[in-house]
């Protein structure tokens, strides 16, 4: 005999669709904030080079 760990999608009510939906909206924004695609985006600190030296 087969048991089942967990609900099956018969038990998935309209208000778990919306709280799922909205928990992943969350974690991809999350996401996107920590993470920037693009480097504009990125932290503006001094960039600094290096200068050869000629001898």
């Amino acid at each position: 005999m087969t048991r089942r760990i967990g609900p099956s999608l018969k038990d998935f009510t309209r208000r778990d669709v919306l709280a799922s939906s909205a928990l992943t909206a969350v974690l991809f924004i999350a996401a996107l904030l920590l993470f920037p695609a693009s480097h504009e985006a990125e932290g503006k600190g001094p960039q600094v080079t290096a200068q050869a030296t000629s001898r």
